[in-house]
């Protein structure tokens, strides 16, 4: 019997990296493509290049749904391939950011734990970390955890083991 994600990864698939942010999803996409030959992108900083300023600025200027709507269009518009992408956090809330990652390969939910995330993740405003009105830190990702798990093809927890051992548990979690 085949397994299940195989199909879903060739030499014209990608692989999505989706979670919090200090999840470790630009960390592992690196060594991931490495370890596949593979090239690696990181859409925060594609969405940064194409706009010539930060994401923190992006958000300042443009606002929560703007900024939103922008990476959206950016992560739908990926024409890559044998590519290991790394997304960010916010991905989760773009419905065609999502459908472009799903067909484009297996998408990894990165998961750390609540304690993890706050004393990674830091001043936020810093990150450009979009945390709508009235919603903390926690709330947020509350809110998250389960998009993320429902849109994933497989989840790994990254928090608590070296990077090599969660790039080996990827690589069973789409049994590659």
């Amino acid at each position: 019997m085949q397994p299940p994600l195989l199909d879903r990864v060739s030499n014209e698939r990608c692989i999505s990296l989706i979670g919090m942010a200090s999840a470790g999803k630009s960390t592992l996409a690196g060594l991931l493509a490495r370890r596949l030959g593979w090239a690696c992108l990181d859409t925060d900083r594609l969405i940064e290049a194409t706009n010539g300023t930060s994401l923190a600025a992006l958000l300042e200027r443009r606002g929560l749904e703007d900024f939103l709507r922008l990476e959206e269009d950016v992560v739908a518009g990926l024409g890559v391939k044998r590519c290991v992408i790394a997304t960010g956090g916010s991905v989760i809330y773009g419905p065609r950011a999502m459908a472009k990652l799903h067909a484009s390969g297996p998408v990894v939910f990165l998961s750390i734990d609540l304690p993890t995330f706050l004393a990674r993740v830091g001043d936020p405003g810093a990150r450009a970390f979009v945390v709508p009105p009235g919603m903390t830190l926690t709330d947020v990702y509350a809110q998250r955890q389960p998009l993320y798990a429902a849109a994933a093809d497989c989840t790994v927890t990254s928090c608590g083991v070296t990077p090599e051992a969660c790039v080996e548990d990827i690589l069973r979690g789409i049994r590659l």
